[in-house]
């Protein structure tokens, strides 16, 4: 089997990076270590930059998203019960989309299959081979069969846990990091939004966030310890915590029912170094990974996408390797820019377990200019709804 870029990771990312491709005549096969329903069952964020938007509709695969997709045009922080709303349409002219990345990734399968694109799920055994050659090839097993795949680009978009980013020498890759002392207890449940827009809350008893997916079905998260357990926490217990984080204003109007999924998550800062080995491109949450305090990570992978499909279009109808050469360093640029907003968000916004009083009245401090200084809003509202590509 052949093709010219062969994709690892059937996740949005290397979902969109194909559509684009083909779309463009450029040929591609994704590989999928897990089954469609499995990858579609995936509970991930939901706010869309507006650079995430555009390249959607590029792909041809933004129709339902535009009919059941929802604009916004700011979000809500909240400091210990005192609310500011930061209107990013009226600061910078910009807005974000609200729209759950498993209906993109179902959108995204639906548009390779309407124009025949090979995506071969339960690939197992995936191995990536001489990827610092012109001729790198992947071998992996599919419905029991050894198969071969060459190609002329491999690009890594298997995640945090795949293969590609192991492939790159030890020697080679640098990391940065940083681990939180928190989680994010999530719970998705059938009920009506508490606001029309999301409402980022600190307080005394740690962080809270209000979201939502669509106006019957809403997302909430609370911070916990990183000891704590999913089955430490009833629905009724949750709600009750929930409430006593939020503005007593909205407290009184959130509508509460059963949960039909929770979780919790740890929160990381994570960058490896280079995103380019060879042939080898890696994209997305193989490269890095960020706390989900601003909604960047789903943003980050496809802006990551734009530059890796600049570079191969450029690349495969010029036969320019220049773009190539600086997809890493293009690609990294953006990505320190989203993981300080990100790190900004979590730190103002949490309790950490050693903090002193002095790091409180700092955080109070920084949201008092946040609420009061219309560049402060600005330099958010930018950040939020995305840097320029």
């Amino acid at each position: 089997m052949r093709t010219q870029v062969a994709i690892i990771g059937g996740g949005p990312s290397g979902l969109l990076l194909s559509q684009l491709l083909n779309r463009a005549g450029i040929a591609t096969v994704v590989l999928e270590r897990k089954s469609r329903d499995y990858v579609l069952s995936r509970i991930r964020a939901g706010v869309l930059e507006w650079g995430l938007v555009g390249l959607l509709r590029e792909a041809g695969a933004a129709a339902r998203m535009e009919i059941e997709g929802h604009p916004h045009d700011g979000t809500i922080i909240a400091d210990h019960g005192r609310m500011q709303r930061i209107d990013f349409k009226a600061l910078i002219g910009r807005q974000v989309m609200v729209y759950g990345q498993t209906e993109i990734t179902r959108d995204l399968y639906d548009a390779q299959d309407a124009i025949g694109a090979t995506v071969l799920t339960e690939a197992e055994d995936v191995a990536l081979h001489d990827v610092t050659t012109s001729a790198p090839y992947v071998t992996f097993t599919h419905q029991g069969v050894a198969q071969r795949l060459d190609c002329d680009v491999i690009a890594g978009c298997d995640g945090f846990h795949g293969v590609s980013r192991p492939t790159i020498p030890a020697e080679v890759r640098k990391t940065f990091e940083k681990v939180y002392p928190f989680g994010w207890l999530g719970i998705l449940s059938r009920t009506p939004p508490v606001s029309e827009e999301l409402i980022y809350a600190r307080s005394e008893r740690g962080f809270a966030l209000a979201s939502m997916r669509n106006p019957m079905l809403s997302r909430y998260y609370v911070q916990v310890p990183l000891t704590d357990q999913v089955e430490d926490w009833s629905d009724d217990a949750f709600w009750t915590e929930f409430k006593a984080r939020m503005p007593a204003e909205v407290a009184a109007r959130l509508v509460t029912g059963p949960s039909i999924e929770k979780s919790i998550a740890p929160l990381r800062s994570f960058v490896s170094e280079p995103m380019r080995w060879g042939r080898l491109f890696l994209c997305g949450d193989a490269s890095h990974i960020v706390p989900p305090t601003g909604a960047k990570g789903l943003n980050l992978a496809a802006s990551d996408v734009h530059y890796l499909f600049e570079a191969l279009t450029t690349f495969f109808r010029r036969g320019d390797e220049t773009a190539l050469d600086h997809y890493s360093t293009r690609a990294l640029a953006r990505i320190w820019q989203a993981m300080r907003f990100s790190w900004q968000m979590t730190m103002l916004l949490h309790n950490f377990p050693d903090q002193t009083e002095w790091d409180h009245r700092m955080q109070g401090a920084e949201l008092d200019q946040l609420f009061t200084n219309p560049a402060a809003q600005r330099l958010m509202a930018g950040n939020y709804t995305g840097l320029p590509y």
